[in-house]
């Protein structure tokens, strides 16, 4: 695996994470950090599910259905969060799925490509060591999208789309990796935090429409709460949202 990604790996250098040829994801661990040298692979589903599919297993409702649908058909920004091995990533795939279904020019932007999009004019971007995240997000502004589409934030990169999300680039969907929906906001503000002085509680109820909360129950997952974003109220320091029924 280091020879495959051009890297060593030894005793002052005892990790590396990897990704396979297929996509999927490396991690491994040398000692002195494990007694014994361990590597983990997450794969990727062999089939992309869609919010049928979702409906089917009893991961959503037919009603929550109607609902992600339509916020994709008025161009809500949709936040898919949960916590590790919620599911994020996969669900994503199901809302870039419907998404592909329109017209619109789509540019997706990872740190891993994990993401599979089917539209006929798409743009599909890479971190590398040379652009960051952050930097990736500014070149799209270029790209002239219709919608922006995230893998994951994670890092300083959330105000840089949250300002792209705000300035006529709505349609757009992510994952967060949060411990409940309304947490997910407080998430955004903590990411913000890292290259703002304030919180940009605004920004940040301009820019999120939708976020949809998976957690896992036993083997499987279910899509917990759909909330609704609709401002942010200075006065009493709290995000106006309503739970999406």
């Amino acid at each position: 695996m280091a020879d495959l990604t051009n890297t060593v790996c030894s005793a002052s250098n005892p990790t590396i994470g990897a990704e396979l040829p297929d996509g999927s994801r490396f991690q491994g661990f040398l000692p002195d950090v494990v007694t014994a040298p361990s590597f983990i692979i997450r794969k990727h589903t062999e089939r992309e599910l869609t919010l049928k599919d979702y409906v089917d297993y009893e991961v959503i409702t037919p009603r929550q259905r109607e609902i992600i649908l339509a916020a994709i058909r008025e161009r809500k920004n949709i936040i898919a969060a949960g916590g590790t091995k919620s599911g994020k990533t996969t669900f994503l795939n199901a809302i870039l799925a419907e998404i592909s279904k329109t017209d619109d020019r789509i540019v997706i932007l990872e740190d891993t490509r994990e993401l599979k999009c089917a539209a006929r004019n798409y743009l599909s971007l890479k971190v590398t060591e040379n652009r960051s995240m952050s930097d990736l997000l500014r070149d799209t502004l270029r790209a002239t999208p219709d919608r922006i589409v995230v893998g994951e934030v994670r890092g300083d990169e959330a105000l840089a789309l949250l300002d792209a999300w705000n300035t006529g680039h709505d349609g757009g969907c992510s994952t967060v990796h949060s411990s409940s929906a309304m947490l997910t906001l407080r998430r955004l503000e903590q990411l913000v935090s890292r290259v703002s002085v304030s919180p940009q509680q605004e920004t940040i109820a301009g820019a999120v429409d939708v976020i949809v909360y998976l957690r896992r129950r036993g083997t499987g997952r279910v899509v917990d709460e759909i909330l609704g974003i609709d401002g942010y109220d200075g006065e009493k320091g709290r995000y106006v949202v309503h739970e999406m029924k």
